[in-house]
């Protein structure tokens, strides 16, 4: 009888006891754009095996009942007038501002969806060694408001795969702001920089010293 009372306490414990340990929470961290750009990991950049089609993009995120897909998603999300969805997520009517160079723009399909860190330099920045499934993470990344940015086509086409060594959005205004979205994408997804774009970096910071990077590392 003893024995199996004993029992029937050890199968009850069990039944209260978690079965796994969740993983440790990584909250968001705010700091000073300069001190951002310093902890900002040095590495010496490769486009070695570099194929755009390595990133899948844009996937049905998390919700594929809607019909949209990233893309619309992030147009619908940063719309400053929102557009009228229809079926299969058509987007009509809305209000955008491209802030790269600081216009207006009221159709969807003058808008690009940039990668504020290009895929391409995402590669040579530490992708390159990622998984597939971690490289659609990246390219489709709605967990951080300033991975993806809705801009005109012509600017984010001008951008290309440029880093801000290479060149800066027109707009100077809005230099501190870029850099400091750059940053923080790169810490969020623990890329690195090379010398001179670290240097481009911490010139651009020197000039901005009210501004702070806020991000949210990906596990």
């Amino acid at each position: 009888m003893f024995k199996a009372v004993l029992r029937g306490l050890a199968a009850a414990s069990l039944n209260v006891l978690p079965l796994t340990v969740p993983a440790p929470a990584y909250a968001a961290e705010t700091l000073p754009l300069t001190e951002a750009v310093a902890d900002l990991p040095l590495g010496t950049e490769s486009r070695d095996g570099y194929d755009r089609d390595a990133f899948r993009h844009w996937n049905a995120d998390a919700n594929p009942s809607d019909g949209c897909n990233t893309r619309a998603e992030v147009l619908i999300s940063e719309a400053v007038e929102p557009p009228t969805v229809g079926p299969n997520c058509r987007l009509t009517g809305g209000r955008w501002w491209s802030y790269y160079e600081q216009v207006w723009v009221t159709s969807a399909s003058g808008l690009d969806i940039d990668h504020m860190v290009p895929l391409a330099e995402s590669w040579d920045s530490g992708a390159s060694a990622w998984t597939a499934q971690r490289r659609e993470a990246y390219a489709n990344d709605q967990g951080a408001v300033v991975s993806l940015v809705a801009v005109t086509a012509r600017s984010n086409r001008s951008k290309a795969d440029q880093d801000p060594a290479q060149g800066l959005p027109p707009a100077a205004d809005v230099h501190c702001r870029y850099v400091a979205e750059w940053v923080a994408t790169k810490l969020r997804w623990s890329l690195t920089a090379d010398e001179a774009e670290a240097a481009s970096l911490r010139d651009v910071a020197a000039g901005c010293p009210d501004q702070t990077v806020t991000y949210e590392p990906v596990t």
